[in-house]
């Protein structure tokens, strides 16, 4: 059974699909839920499903990184996990970092990789004129969203779609598309996961 920690930074949709999705004959479990910012309602979710949490907030240590991941760390380790997760965890995470969990790391960002990279990823596929956005959950490699795809969602861009309207909907994917890979990436096949929206 390959142990899980994930990382939230806000109300962890993704990350209780995660969770949810890791019972019965799924190889893989959550051991640990962690935040950088001690309000995030997800951890209060994670909580209410019987996973341990722990929060260390960023903004205490006023910019240094290296020190915010020294602490954001130790529980990680202290878990043990085969898996780390970022699901929503809106901190670059330093290569130093990323090279612990080199290859055991997944994140899911809404666009269709690699167009988009970043923040406002909605806003720019439908400023581009785009007829496809999207999700793609990836391995984290020290580059920003740079690392191998190992699933992807395509939803479809409607005419009058404002970015919150294609954000709820890329997000719909987003929670069938993360458990589907984690499972399968749990059994140790990389074959990348295609999705469409219906």
């Amino acid at each position: 059974m390959k142990r899980v920690a994930i990382l939230i930074s806000g109300g962890g949709s993704n990350m209780v699909k995660l969770v949810e999705s890791m019972t019965g004959d799924h190889p893989a479990r959550a051991v640990i839920v962690g935040s950088n910012d001690p309000h995030a309602g997800g951890l209060a979710k994670a909580a209410a499903m019987g996973v341990p949490t722990f929060a260390v907030d960023h903004r205490a240590y006023k910019g240094d990184r290296a020190a915010f991941e020294a602490a954001l760390i130790e529980p990680i380790l202290a878990a043990q996990p085969d898996i780390l997760c970022l699901a929503g965890f809106m901190r670059i995470l330093t290569p130093d970092f990323v090279q612990r969990f080199e290859g055991r790391m997944l994140n899911i960002h809404p666009s269709l990789l690699p167009k988009y990279p970043g923040l406002h990823t909605h806003q720019r596929a439908i400023e581009a004129g785009d007829a496809e956005a999207g999700a793609s959950v990836h391995l984290v490699t020290p580059e920003l969203d740079a690392g191998p795809i190992l699933g992807q969602a395509v939803v479809p861009v409607l005419p009058d779609d404002t970015p919150d309207q294609l954000a709820a909907r890329v997000l719909v994917q987003e929670h069938r598309l993360y458990p589907e890979v984690l499972r399968r990436f749990a059994l140790g096949d990389q074959t990348p996961v295609s999705l469409t929206a219906a």
